[in-house]
């Protein structure tokens, strides 16, 4: 059997992974909440990002928080997912390898949960989904 028929299921979907990213304001307190999304299909070779900051839950977690900060730090992930010159150093790598550097462990203000699994037919709408259902 191939790789592809053991990755995609007889509906069509195809296994893929996905994490949340996680603002923490302040490392030491350990308080987060969601901020995106992140979203990798082997089979189709996709990464891909969707982000939403909530300024008032940052805010109400740090009222000195550099909202500016956090905003480039997501857009940045974002551009790591989409590859070419907006992923810097990563443009040359493959979307595996993208993904998980993005979820790997750091002290870091946004940084990634623990990574899933699911199935999906389509791994960009399910970015936006799992935005809307777990972010937003």
């Amino acid at each position: 059997m191939s790789d592809r028929f053991l990755a995609t299921g007889a509906t069509g979907q195809d296994v893929y992974e996905y994490a949340l990213l996680r603002v923490v304001p302040r490392i030491e307190r350990g308080e987060c909440f969601n901020a995106g999304v992140l979203v990798y299909s082997r089979s189709r070779a996709v990464v891909a990002a969707r982000t939403h900051l909530d300024e008032s839950k940052l805010l109400a977690l740090d009222p000195e928080a550099d909202v500016a900060g956090v905003r480039a730090a997501l857009r940045a992930v974002e551009g790591v997912c989409a590859g070419g010159e907006a992923a810097g150093q990563a443009a040359g790598d493959d979307a595996g390898r993208r993904f998980r550097w993005l979820v790997a462990p750091r002290s870091t203000v946004v940084q990634a949960g623990p990574v899933h699994t699911g199935l999906t037919s389509d791994p960009v709408a399910e970015a936006a989904r799992l935005l809307d259902l777990l972010v937003r």
